[in-house]
Formats: structure tokens, sequence, C-alpha cells
């Protein structure tokens, strides 16, 4: 790790370990891997066994501890980094306000705690590190998802290999290959983002790097592959932008030709685009539960029903149930990013949230020309960007992609010189 991670101090020009940064070190990591979920898949199985459902919450409990004892640490700070992204307060604001409206206030009740707590997982992230630290925070949890990922697939394959439903593709230690896939995906675009901010050590990242893209592959995820291409192209258009003025002026330009000509593609040759991926017009039935939200959300435009509380409404009347019938199949979340904070915290939440994501992605434009910062948030952000089209990723409850999105988000605001070692 870098200096400011693992150590306090150096011996002979080179920075020695310490018992303090370590622990720092390790609550992060703890937060991360805690929130990867990645632990829950091998205990419950294909089976869905239901007799650990009572002790999975309780495997969360550290990473909120963790992430409480790092703001009891800097508490100052973290405030201070939190109010430079005030739509990200609006959002938890609204999150929060819902249960006064949700059609089923336990369950909003109890969500909301976790996903204040998730989210401050990333808050104290992203006020705490330099973005190499950062960086290397976020990449050395990928490198230990992606190693225990291969081993799991070449040697428990009852676990890391799927056998009924794409026979075959490896999905590690996740429900199904679309989650390994994409999670894999991230972990490329975080891995080689550490690589860039670390060149000392990118001989060790761009292995873990390489191994993500082999998961992707095994994976089977088409979509996936496309991501990873995307999330190279954003680390590249980096690189290539901070190469110099001249460089930066003609690579800009081109870029946006290239998403000019990017989205004209998709509007005009859509049919091309879904034979290239494998996929059919509907998008393996996403179109049809959007087309059942939207009338669900033209019921309850303004307040929604309440964060987390419909997809485990099992009442035959709720509006869980009347999407399924239209949908004519049982989702667990809407498959847009979008959609779901409408369907569940009204206009108001939707606002919030796409205030924030646009906040954030403004500032990561700039800082492609001013931070290196972006060689980390960029990547993130295009792969980020393209999944929430397609699958609810944000103001997730235990799901470090939140987590890793409120950290950058609260990064790109609080920059490297407002942190102290």
């Amino acid at each position: 790790m870098t200096q400011a991670t693992w150590s306090g101090v150096e011996v002979g020009g080179r920075p020695q370990v310490s018992p303090w940064t370590l622990m720092i070190f390790a609550a992060s990591l703890l937060i991360m891997l805690t929130f990867s979920e990645g632990w829950v898949f091998p205990l419950r199985g294909d089976a869905n066994n239901t007799a650990f459902d009572k002790l999975i919450p309780l495997g969360y409990l550290p990473a909120y501890a963790a992430g409480a004892m790092l703001f009891a640490l800097a508490p100052v700070s973290t405030v201070m980094a939190l109010i430079r992204q005030p739509f990200l307060i609006a959002l938890m604001l609204v999150v929060g306000a819902s249960i006064f409206w949700s059609t089923a206030p336990d369950i909003t009740a109890r969500r909301i705690v976790a996903v204040y707590a998730t989210t401050l997982g990333g808050i104290v992230l992203g006020a705490r590190y330099r973005w190499a630290d950062l960086a290397e925070v976020f990449a050395t949890a990928f490198a230990v998802l992606a190693v225990i990922c291969l081993l799991m697939s070449l040697a428990v394959p009852s676990i890391g290999v799927m056998h009924e439903l794409f026979p075959g593709a490896w999905r590690g230690v996740w429900a199904d290959k679309n989650a390994m896939g994409g999670i894999m995906t991230l972990g490329f675009a975080i891995l080689a983002g550490a690589a860039m901010l670390n060149p000392a050590r990118a001989k060790i990242w761009w292995p873990f790097a390489a191994l993500a893209v082999l998961l992707v592959i095994m994976s089977t995820s088409k979509t996936s592959l496309v991501s990873v291409i995307l999330a190279l192209g954003g680390l590249m258009f980096v690189a290539i932008v901070r190469r110099g003025p001249a460089v930066s002026v003609a690579s800009s330009w081109l870029a946006v030709l290239g998403l000019v000509a990017a989205m004209s593609v998709a509007l005009f040759a859509s049919d091309m685009v879904f034979k290239a991926l494998g996929k059919d017009a509907t998008l393996t039935g996403r179109t049809e539960i959007w087309a059942a939200a939207m009338h669900q959300i033209e019921k309850r435009p303004w307040t929604g029903y309440g964060y987390s509380a419909i997809y485990d409404d099992e009442s035959r009347w709720g509006p869980r149930a009347k999407i399924v019938k239209e949908a004519g199949w049982k989702p667990h979340h809407s498959h847009n990013t979008w959609i779901e904070q409408w369907l569940g915290l009204g206009i108001f939440g939707l606002a919030a949230w796409a205030m924030c994501f646009l906040q954030t992605v403004i500032l990561a434009v700039v800082a492609i020309y001013r931070d290196k910062g972006a060689y980390l948030a960029v990547p993130f952000l295009v792969v980020y960007g393209v999944t929430s089209l397609t699958e609810s990723v944000a103001v997730n409850y235990n799901d470090f992609r939140w987590v890793i999105f409120v950290a950058l988000a609260v990064k790109l605001c609080w920059p490297d010189r407002n942190v102290r070692s």
C-alpha cells in the first residue's frame, strides 16, 4: 500500500507499517468485503437455504461498526467533506422521510438504518484517503474477491459454476453469472485505476485487472465484456487528455464525436446492438418491468411507495403483485436505477439522485483536466452509469457498489490537500 495507507513513519526513506495505520486499512477493507456480499451465496447455496436468513443481517454489523469507528476518528473532516455533496444529503433525507408514506413502514425503517450505515461507509472512505490510497483500498478488495472467485470456480464448481441455467458459466461467489460479470467489470475499472495512480505497484495491479477480465469472459456475460471495453476506453481517454493541452483539446473533440456516433448507432441501429449483445428487444424482459413499474408510479408520482418497500411486499393487491402480473415474472427490483428511485422515493427522491449523479459526473469530467483522481473516477462512473440503465445500483443498502459511488462522489469534492495522513 502507499505510505499514507500503511504507515505514518519512515525508516531509512522507506515507509514502515504501523499497527495504527494497519488497523485503519483493515477496517476499510472490512467495509468493502462485507458489503460485497461475496459471503452470502456460499451460505445459502442454489437451494436458497433460509436457515441462515436470520443470521445474514448480523453479518453486516462489523462493517457498520467499522464505518462508525472511522467516522469517530475524524468526525469534523468527514462532515466537512460531506457537506460539499448537498444532493447526497438531500437524497438521504428523502430516504429517511419516506417512512411516513411507505406502504411497508416496518421494512422501510429497518432498511433506512442499513442504507445509512452503508452510505456512511462510503463517506468515511472518501473523506479519509488520498486518491492513490483510496484506489488501493478498493483494489485490494477486488483482488481478494477475484482470487476467491477463481479458486471457487476451479476448486468448488458446485458453487462457483452454474449448472442448470447457463451451464458452465462461472459465477464465483455470487448467485449468477451476470452478478460476477458486473462486479468484475467494476473490478477491472478499479484495479486499472489503481495501477495508473500507483506506478510503483502497477506490476501488482495490472495482473489482477487481467484476472478480472478473465473472470468476465468466463462469466459469458457479453454486456459485462462491453462494459470492460468502455471502462478501458474511459481510462485511455484520461491518459491521453493528461498528456498536454493540444492533445487534450483534440481528444476531447474526438470523444464528443465518438459519443454522438455511439448514441446514433444505439438509436437507429438498435437491432444490430441487441444482436451483438445476444439480447432481445425487451432486454431479457426488462422493458416489461419498466412499463409495469411506470404504471404504478403514475398512481403515486410525488411520493412513491417508500424506500425499499415494494419488492418484499407479498400481498396479493400491493404494487409488487401488480408489477408481477403485468411483467409476467417476479423481479427483485426494477432493473433500472432511475425508475427504482422514482418508484420508492417519488419525484423528489428521483430529483435528488439525478442531481447527485450529475454533480459527481461533472466533477469527474473536470477532474480529467485537473486531477489524477480521474484515473479512478472516470472508468468506474462509465461502467456505473451504463449499468444504472439496466440494473438498480444506487441507494442500495449493504452494497459495495453504492459504497464506491458515495466514496468517489465525496472524494471528488474533497481534494487530496484537505486530507491529513
